[in-house]
């Protein structure tokens, strides 16, 4: 387990709030406009999805084509970034954008979330050489994170987990989470306490409802993503 980063829970002494995508019911998900205004209505980080365009530059973008979002049905795996900012008129961030635009917000942090362990050694890269290490860490399923464990021995990682079965010992002795962050509904007191025994934080994803977050935070987490964070925020 990975302890030479502050975390997000120790520095707010509160449960911590995470913008999923930003803002994403107040501006396009994965955008410049998404992430400032979740960090202005209060997030501690925002959690942000990294792709690679043909040309390995890493940007923001969930989904592996333009389709859903930008209404090109065109991978982004066969696109270079120029091609991707003609496309999109500029609306897609690369990672370098989103990294500046956290460390405008002293305390804030920015989560970079890959749902493709192709990024991986990218992203990490890039992260690196923005000089924003002490600002940012990773989530991601275990591929991505034991892909970022080889590209960083150092990194802060939590560990995204969907699943009723608990995360295999030998995973979590590869890959040396910092965090176990499950799927909302999967959050339990016994779950919490349990992690926290074996010397994890805990995060919960993705919840929108004040009465679910009171739930998470009686239960014990650390924190909580949300599409919502102004939503959730005063609760917490």
């Amino acid at each position: 387990m990975s302890t030479g980063h502050a975390t997000l829970a120790s520095a707010a002494g509160r449960v911590a709030v995470i913008g999923h995508r930003g803002a994403p019911y107040d501006h396009r998900e994965n955008t410049l406009a998404s992430l400032r205004a979740a960090l202005e209505a209060g997030a501690d980080a925002v959690e942000v999805d990294v792709r690679l365009t043909a040309d390995r530059v890493p940007v923001l973008l969930h989904d592996p084509t333009l389709e859903r979002l930008w209404g090109h049905d065109r991978r982004l795996s066969s696109l270079t970034y120029a091609q991707v900012h003609e496309a999109t008129a500029g609306g897609v961030p690369t990672l370098r954008d989103a990294l500046a635009l956290t460390a405008e917000y002293p305390s804030a942090r920015t989560l970079v979330d890959l749902p493709d362990p192709a990024a991986a050694q990218a992203a990490v890269g890039e992260v690196r050489e923005s000089g924003t290490a002490d600002r940012a860490y990773y989530c991601g399923g275990g591929l991505s994170m034991l892909a970022v464990r080889a590209a960083d021995p150092t990194a802060e990682l939590a560990l995204s987990w969907s699943r009723t079965a608990p995360p295999r010992p030998e995973l979590l002795a590869r890959v040396r989470p910092r965090w176990l962050n499950y799927h909302f509904g999967l959050v339990t007191r016994d779950l919490v306490e349990r992690a926290h025994g074996a010397g994890y934080l805990c995060a919960a994803w993705t919840t929108d409802t004040p009465r679910a977050a009171r739930r998470l935070k009686r239960a014990g987490v650390d924190a909580v993503t949300t599409n919502r964070v102004a939503a959730v925020r005063p609760v917490l």
